[in-house]
């Protein structure tokens, strides 16, 4: 006999979203294992890793009344899965990432602050993935994200983010708090907040420096 798991739509996508986010955690919980026994290169972790980390920010974020909490529904579902939780909420960035920063910290730059432009970065594009383009919703983002970039002393002054981020900070405080960035505003945003998160990256010492 077949058991039907809903009795509408809403409760539907429920399960459908409960589906999704026990696959990301699972799937990070295999790609961690991967990279600690170096079954996958380094660069196609830090991808996976990344995109891993954002499907997860972004489901989480969006389905928050859903599931108010992470550590319960992998407590419930018995997961078992501690590496991926670690990375996912934790530590919020690929261990790639982690590297690089304490290579920077080694140098005398705070890993703690690599650590915050990277979220600052994910927190923003996400947002913009989410539909969230009003002034008073991505105003205060890059300011956050322009604040801790300007805390880096290993970039330089005309660093790409810090120009751009410069930039589209002066065009929103000529706009009205409800105001909303166009479709073309919204995606020339995430462009440059993409390319200047990859700048970001490049910038930063490698673990062999």
């Amino acid at each position: 006999m077949e058991v039907k798991l809903w009795n509408d739509k809403r409760e539907r996508e429920t399960y459908e979203n409960f589906a999704e986010l026990y696959a990301i955690i699972k799937a990070s919980e295999k790609l961690e294992k991967a990279y600690v026994r170096d079954i996958v290169p380094a660069t196609d972790y830090e991808i996976e890793c990344q995109n891993l980390i954002t499907h997860f920010k972004t489901l989480s974020s969006a389905y928050k009344d859903t599931i108010p909490s992470v550590e319960r529904f992998h407590d419930t579902y018995k997961m078992e899965c501690p590496a991926a939780m670690n990375r996912l909420i934790t530590s919020g960035v690929p261990a790639t990432v982690e590297q690089r920063a304490a290579a920077a910290a080694s140098g005398g730059t705070s890993a703690a602050i690599v650590a915050e432009c990277v979220q600052n970065f994910i927190t923003a594009m996400d947002s913009l993935k989410l539909n969230m383009t009003a002034v008073d919703q991505v105003f205060p983002l890059l300011s956050d994200l322009s604040g801790s970039l300007n805390k880096l002393s290993i970039l330089p002054p005309d660093f790409e983010g810090k120009t751009k981020m410069k930039e589209w900070i002066g065009r929103l405080a000529k706009m009205a708090a409800a105001d909303e960035l166009t479709e073309q505003q919204a995606r020339q945003l995430h462009f440059d907040l993409e390319s200047s998160y990859n700048s970001f990256m490049a910038a930063l010492p490698t673990t062999g420096a």
